[in-house]
């Protein structure tokens, strides 16, 4: 029975030592999985370049022509391999998006609006001015009429790379600058979502939308109704995820709208969990020594420790690295491949787009988080002077994986490889410009507390 007890000891001994915790825990997960996965991605972007540059060039290309098809009688989806990545695969990045934009909202930055204003401001700026500077150089460079739209391309930051970089200078980097970070990127994904939504959506389908919006309330009505089937849920997303796609709107809306309506409290709270198991423990140490503990008993405590973790944390924790070490590489290496040609650096597409990263972003957001301060509506972090501010603004140049992606949306298949060119070209200077600030303006770690990654 000691055994027993101990067990039981060890499985409480797994619940978060304070409330506490459970804020700072999906945070620090985050940041850890973000700091690999960037490295992963700039793997995957070198590979791919290498890939199209290469005499297999065109096999590369090809691969991602390949057909698929999916369906049941006369409902058919037949899309190529990159749709299926970008349109498919991209859902569940988005969804992940939206579980993180939703914890934030919950329990994160974004609940508290005063602490909040300084990076939304941020955000803003981060996403105001790059447009501005992408509109401004069209005419002067003489950018396409068929790249109009090209203005959403350098407005997003990828907090992958970011993280992944501020990684390396370890303990220098203070805390506080990683959550700015984090919750700016957040914003910026959020006014991305708003983009693909309003702007790239040319004509709607009533009818599918109707599907699509009648599929995500019967989401919430069953999140009310206290379903549990994860299975039940995946067939609804599908529904809503197909609906929207045929509503004309890119189907990765649906997937940030079904993050968003993700409960973000638990079934059973942690005080009842710490009953439960009381009992469970109490029940063991009643058994005789060689009696098998019953599979009723199991499940039981089973489904205890389950709900007692909320669907939002369960469900990032579940999905979180197959989004960072699956879904991202894999949209890297099938949109990043590009043929680099000394003739493309200087396409007005791909300036204008390079310009916007690399001067609009840190402009904008240092501009505006300036506005906030001189008006009083925030302050920055004591540990964060605006030296080292400055460095993590021009590292928020780096708008790899939404600006892909928002360059698919937005140019032309005659444009696509400039506009590429000039978001690695916009990221890669962002790249060396930041972190050469930060190298200079971050403290020095004292004499024996050698730099260490986040936990």
């Amino acid at each position: 029975m000691a055994g027993r007890g101990q067990d039981a000891h060890s499985l409480q001994s797994l619940l978060p030592a304070s409330p506490i915790d459970r804020v700072t825990l999906p945070f620090r997960r985050f940041l850890a999985i973000e700091s690999s996965s960037g490295l992963l991605l700039a793997v995957c972007t070198f590979a791919a370049l290498v890939l199209a540059n290469s005499p297999w060039r065109a096999e590369f290309a090809a691969l991602w022509e390949w057909p698929c098809r999916v369906g049941i009688g006369a409902w058919v989806l037949e899309k190529d391999l990159l749709h299926v990545i970008n349109d498919g695969l991209m859902t569940v990045f988005f969804f992940v998006i939206g579980l993180e934009i939703k914890r934030e909202l919950v329990a994160g930055e974004l609940r508290d609006v005063r602490q909040a204003v300084l990076p939304i401001m941020a955000a803003i700026g981060g996403m105001v001015v790059p447009a501005l500077v992408y509109v401004g150089l069209r005419d002067v460079l003489g950018v396409s009429d068929d790249a109009r739209r090209g203005w959403a391309i350098p407005m997003a930051t990828d907090i992958a790379f970011v993280v992944g970089l501020l990684a390396l200078f370890g303990r220098r980097v203070p805390s506080s600058l990683r959550i700015f970070l984090l919750t700016l990127a957040i914003v910026d994904d959020l006014g991305a979502i708003l983009i693909i939504a309003f702007v790239f959506t040319e004509s709607l389908n009533l009818a599918a939308l109707a599907v699509g919006v009648g599929a995500a309330l019967l989401t919430w009505l069953l999140n009310r109704l206290g379903v549990r089937n994860v299975g039940v849920y995946t067939l609804v997303g599908g529904v809503a995820w197909i609906g929207v796609l045929k509503a004309g709107i890119h189907p990765t809306v649906a997937g940030v709208v079904l993050g968003l309506m993700t409960p973000a409290r638990s079934w059973i709270p942690m005080s009842a969990l710490a009953e439960i198991l009381d009992k469970i423990q109490n029940r063991l140490d009643s058994l005789p020594q060689a009696a098998e503990i019953s599979p009723k008993l199991i499940r039981q405590a089973r489904f205890a420790i389950r709900e007692s973790v909320s669907p939002l944390e369960r469900l990032e924790h579940l999905l979180h690295p197959w989004v960072a070490f699956v879904i991202m590489p894999v949209f890297a290496l099938a949109n990043a491949g590009v043929e680099i040609r000394l003739s493309a650096l200087a396409e007005p597409v791909a300036l204008a787009i390079a310009a916007g990263l690399a001067l609009g972003k840190p402009v904008g957001i240092l501009l505006f988080c300036g506005a906030a301060v001189l008006l009083r509506i925030a302050r920055l972090p004591a540990d964060v002077p605006w030296s080292v501010l400055a460095g993590g603004a021009v590292l928020s140049g780096i708008g790899f994986t939404m600006s892909l992606f928002h360059a698919g949306l937005a140019l032309p298949a005659t444009l696509l490889d400039a506009g590429k060119v000039g978001t690695l070209l916009g990221s890669t200077l962002s790249t060396l410009a930041g972190m050469g600030l930060l190298w200079h303006s971050l403290p020095r770690v004292a004499t024996g507390q050698p730099d260490e990654l986040p936990n």
